[in-house]
């Protein structure tokens, strides 16, 4: 028996497969959830009107022209936390989405590289957007947009190539694998790029499912691209995990694997080194050979 035949890992650790779980400390993909949902309260109670968005709305949501105007650039990502104060529909799938496919990114990757991955997936997103626009109708379009939408396909797209197999059962009712969904969605997307019909930014959609590609192909780390200095404050919600070994185990390995499970609750298991990796099992087979 090794390292992930302890209890933490079979009561939600770092091991299990993804699904839909309400229980658990909450997770950065939850306070996430909770911000996006907190803006458009914000967004909702400062509309002028039905058709008359508010300050907020205007002044977050990413314009097709701001690469005229670099003051504006922050617009790449507060685009992303906004969404249509006149159509409940738009946050609800897209939260939906991002707390049941966010999740299992963040369990894999770690908080501090989902926030970044997420993150540079808005910004990836919004100027593939702009792009766009601008080869599409020039230079003289005024038009915006605003959605989680381009983040949610980077996940989306991270998350089947992860687990292409994990089944996803639509509407709770049709199981479908992640792969084959990911690959109806782009191709949805493709198809609505195309036909340039609704105010759907589809290739936003397409930026994001592109970003979400080219990090798992070529082995990116978002969280390279933060400040040297950037580091999230430690989760309060999830008690710390410890392996509780016999008095008799020597102190300084207890410790050193106390370390690399913390590294784990922060950074995820793709952080390991093989050494690390070594150590725990290790750990683990001595632990077992003590309980016999």
């Amino acid at each position: 028996m090794g390292i992930y035949d302890r209890d933490y890992e079979r009561n939600g650790g770092y091991g299990q497969q993804p699904g839909l779980r309400l229980d658990g400390p909450r997770t950065l993909t939850i306070n996430l959830v909770l911000l996006t949902l907190g803006v458009y309260l914000l967004q909702v109670f400062t509309q002028q009107g039905p058709h008359a968005p508010g300050w907020l709305t205007n002044y977050g949501s990413l314009n097709a022209d701001v690469i005229k105007r670099p003051w504006l650039f922050f617009e790449f990502l507060t685009y992303g936390f906004l969404h249509d104060p006149n159509d409940i529909k738009h946050i609800v799938f897209n939260m939906l989405g991002l707390w049941f496919f966010g999740r299992a990114i963040e369990q894999r990757y770690g908080r501090t590289e989902f926030l970044a991955f997420y993150l540079a997936a808005i910004v990836f997103a919004g100027v593939s957007w702009c792009a766009a626009q601008w080869l599409m109708y020039g230079t003289g379009l005024h038009s915006g947009m605003l959605g989680a939408s381009g983040g949610l396909s980077a996940i989306l797209i991270l998350f089947a190539l992860n687990f292409p197999k994990q089944m996803i059962y639509i509407w709770g009712i049709l199981p479908v694998p992640a792969w084959a969904l990911a690959l109806f969605v782009v191709g949805s997307d493709m198809m609505g790029a195309l036909d340039r019909s609704g105010n759907v930014a589809y290739t936003a959609h397409l930026g994001g499912a592109l970003f979400g590609f080219l990090y798992y192909r070529y082995g990116w780390r978002a969280s390279n691209w933060m400040p040297s200095n950037f580091s999230l404050p430690k989760s309060t919600g999830r008690a710390k995990i410890r392996i509780h070994e016999p008095a008799e185990q020597d102190s300084e390995t207890a410790q050193r694997v106390d370390e690399i499970l913390k590294k784990i609750q922060e950074q995820g298991q793709e952080s390991l080194t093989r050494r690390e990796r070594r150590v725990l099992e290790k750990a683990s087979q001595e632990y077992q050979r003590k309980r016999r």
